[in-house]
């Protein structure tokens, strides 16, 4: 054990030394060019500068600290610009672009303190949580701007694609929802909902010859926006433009056989007829069963083991595709129970949602896991932490973020960042 800790003794003092070389190295290379001084220069808006001398600045490199040594340069009402630092991608929160990634991959899993000390002992870099908090939210900030504005066509990756539409909760400071009815028992609110899209294809099989998600084919685009379009409203809702300019990157307008899986929320179902009306409609499996269960349990008792097997009975029979028979089932008990009544109307109202023997038929998936677990995953896992309170801008960010990472995005992002456009 002695020896162990010996070599890693070791391996850190020559890992901290190489750094240190490193930048040094870089310090001095970029302080010798003096190429940038110039008696005056043209601002990317156009106005003429004048040279107003060198200006000192140190900043994070993924190679530890350097000052660099800058020509500044001032218009007449005294702003002043480093051509230098755009040259180079420093902003001025003084990271590095390389620091700036490693701060993307982190900050969009961990929380700002949890990534903080991640970079300070995988890197050895130190920074503050403030800085990494705000570089992570000007990424993601970025990241939602460019998704708005860069929609490249995209190509089906598979016949059938896939479009999965849910939405979670989100904790935001209090005055994030002034006015907004919620669900605690006074009824106010303490949350935002996360409106998600996930894109897939399910063309692979599991052991019982389910059909299952394809490995890399699952990308996510998710914020805190509206999802409902008004009857007088003259475009569609923000969530919507998200889900059409999703749709395109992905391709899945131009599938072969669209799909569009969902809980029965409405929002959900008014968003898939106004954008893709050809697509078919599936409810999943599980939350369909689930509406059964609650009707089950308030008609019998939870623990009545007639009312179990009443359950288990009508959710086969759902699988089955035998809705009649569950409605039949469920007349004599809609006077006394609000649940019976509701499961009847969601059958009725879905009735085509959920032909299950229809959709195995044709070889479909109609399990909304993927989009489950993207609400936990994506969003859960990183916003839903304890002690967690963001405001919606800050939410926005992490989650446009988190999403470019998990969607395998982000890498392309950074790499196109300053490229000209």
């Amino acid at each position: 054990m002695q020896g162990s800790a010996t070599f890693e003794t070791v391996e850190t003092l020559v890992r901290d030394t190489s750094l240190r070389i490193g930048a040094g190295i870089l310090e001095t290379l970029i302080n010798a060019d003096r190429g940038d001084c110039r008696p005056t220069i043209t601002h990317p808006d156009g106005t003429v500068m004048a040279y107003a001398g060198r200006r000192e600045k140190t900043f994070v490199t993924v190679l530890g600290d350097i000052t660099l040594t800058r020509a500044y340069y001032t218009d007449m009402h005294g702003r002043g610009y480093v051509p230098r630092d755009t040259v180079l991608g420093l902003d001025k929160d003084s990271l590095s672009a390389g620091v700036k990634r490693i701060i993307g991959h982190t900050a969009s899993i961990l929380s700002f303190q949890e990534s903080r000390l991640m970079i300070e002992h995988l890197a050895a870099l130190r920074i503050s949580t403030k800085q990494v908090e705000r570089a992570a939210e000007m990424l993601g900030e970025e990241v939602a701007a460019q998704e708005q504005s860069v929609v490249a066509e995209g190509i089906p990756c598979s016949k059938t694609m896939y479009l999965g539409i849910d939405g979670t909760g989100c904790p935001v400071r209090k005055e994030e929802t002034e006015g907004r009815k919620g669900k605690q028992p006074d009824g106010s609110a303490k949350t935002r909902e996360v409106k998600l899209a996930v894109t897939f294809s399910a063309d692979s099989r599991d052991k019982n010859n389910i059909p299952t998600r394809d490995a890399g084919s699952v990308s996510y685009n998710a914020a805190i926006e509206r999802a409902a379009t008004g009857d007088l409203d003259q475009q569609i809702s923000d969530f919507a433009r998200r889900v059409e300019r999703e749709a395109q990157r992905r391709g899945f307008d131009k599938a072969k056989r669209q799909v569009i899986l969902g809980d029965g929320a409405v929002w959900i179902w008014n968003i898939a007829g106004e954008l893709f009306p050809d697509a078919i409609q599936i409810i999943d499996l599980y939350h369909a069963k689930g509406t059964i269960s609650r009707a089950a349990k308030e008609i019998f008792g939870s623990e009545s083991d007639f009312g179990k097997q009443w359950g288990k009975e009508r959710r086969d029979d759902l699988q089955a595709g035998r809705i009649d028979t569950i409605l039949t089932n469920l007349k004599p008990f809609l006077e006394k129970s609000d649940e019976a009544d509701s499961c009847r109307k969601y059958l009725i109202k879905n009735r085509k949602r959920l032909n299950y023997p229809y959709f195995r038929k044709l070889g479909l998936c109609t399990s909304s896991g993927i989009v489950e677990s993207g609400c936990r995953h994506v969003i859960g896992a990183r916003v839903k932490q304890s002690g967690m309170h963001w405001t919606v801008r800050g939410a926005n960010a992490i989650i446009a973020l988190r999403c470019a990472k998990l969607s395998g995005r982000f890498d392309d992002f950074m790499a196109n960042r300053r490229k000209p456009a």
